[in-house]
């Protein structure tokens, strides 16, 4: 009896386990939906800490620092007593998403205390050695020029249009023109995400080494071209201050028609560099396509025809405009970023490379 009792036990044991499995699993993509529901809460909480220069306290103290939200309270300019209490909260949500970390110390009377430090991407929001952070990006994503964007997505779906277009009646390359504290943000932003991106590519890509003259279509600030001639002074550079020629803005025939006019202006051993974020053709889960993706959609909200696009798409594009030899250099930023050039030749006798990246 003995027996045949523990073999129906064992019988049944993977079957609690299933059971077990299944419950968990359902709880974890139950709490993963709730995330996305709530995922406007973490975007203005990361805000409102960026805006408050919690990042830049807690570097001001020292690599490995570790601070309090009082500490960090005391080194702004607050009239407000429940400031401290408050500002722990957000910390502690920034720390469950790896944006801080965060250690908790008791006292003998079973008091305690979290105290914060920089996690890994925290570096992005503190600002370095060429003033500059993420901070500005995201308070132009963040602003509510882009935020009332967002509600005529649905409507641009079912009947067309551009959702910016919708809200402010003009599009967003118009738009800064009419708005002086919008333009300031802009501004600001791309001067910020500029500088980060374009001093990475420099310490990765070399095809600048070789050249004599460097004209950046869409140049805005000329924030690039400062950056390459401070390592390549000998370079003549054109800044043509049209922020809103570049390629991901616009739509695939604006792009060919781009492209055509560079290929008809660069002499014979000339090429064009192109600073893009590529998208696999499939839908993958890593951080880089994440990000991506996300830029892709936004690309769709705010601009006319912007998108990002796939290696394949950028080979077809230049194709079209008459390029041959055809190179991905490069990635930077954890590869969400690739520097790619369309390496041209007017007599076409190279053939296009299809390799992938190198």
């Amino acid at each position: 009896m003995a027996s045949s009792l523990l073999e129906v036990e064992n019988n049944q044991h993977p079957k609690v386990h299933d059971e077990k499995e299944r419950r968990k699993e359902e709880e974890e993509s139950f709490c993963y939906a709730m995330q996305i529901v709530m995922s406007s809460v973490l975007s203005m909480s990361m805000q409102s800490a960026t805006e408050l220069g919690v990042f830049d306290v807690i570097a001001k103290a020292g690599p490995g620092s570790k601070l309090s939200s009082s500490d960090i309270a005391a080194q702004m300019p607050i009239k407000n007593p429940e400031a401290p209490i408050m500002l722990d909260r957000i910390l502690r949500l920034l720390a469950s998403h790896s944006l801080l970390s965060c250690s908790v110390v008791a006292d003998d009377n079973g008091s305690f205390e979290r105290l914060y430090s920089l996690a890994p991407a925290s570096k992005f929001f503190v600002t370095n050695k060429d003033g500059v952070s993420l901070g500005p990006l995201m308070a132009l994503i963040q602003d509510n020029v882009f935020l009332t964007s967002w509600s005529q997505l649905k409507d641009a779906v079912l009947e067309g249009g551009i959702p910016f277009n919708r809200v402010h009646g003009t599009h967003a390359f118009e738009y800064p023109g009419l708005d002086h504290r919008f333009n300031q943000v802009f501004n600001t932003a791309m001067y910020n995400h500029t500088t980060i991106v374009i001093k990475k590519i420099l310490d990765l890509y070399k095809g600048f080494e070789s050249l004599e003259q460097l004209v950046d279509v869409g140049g805005g600030l000329g924030v690039t071209l400062r950056l390459i001639t401070s390592k390549y002074p000998n370079i003549k550079a054109i800044n043509f201050d049209l922020p809103h020629w570049i390629l991901h803005d616009w739509s695939d025939e604006k792009c060919l028609k781009l492209l055509k006019n560079c290929y008809k202006a660069i002499p014979d051993n000339g090429k064009v560099i192109v600073v893009e974020a590529l998208l696999p053709v499939g839908a993958e889960t890593s951080s880089s396509v994440k990000t991506t993706s996300q830029i892709d959609v936004l690309m769709m909200t705010q601009t006319p025809g912007g998108k990002e696009r796939s290696q394949q798409e950028f080979l077809a594009l230049a194709n079209a405009a008459g390029f041959n030899g055809i190179r991905f250099e490069c990635s930077a930023l954890a590869s969400d970023l690739k520097c790619a050039f369309f390496g041209l030749s007017l007599g076409k006798e190279q053939k296009p490379d299809k390799s992938g990246l190198k």
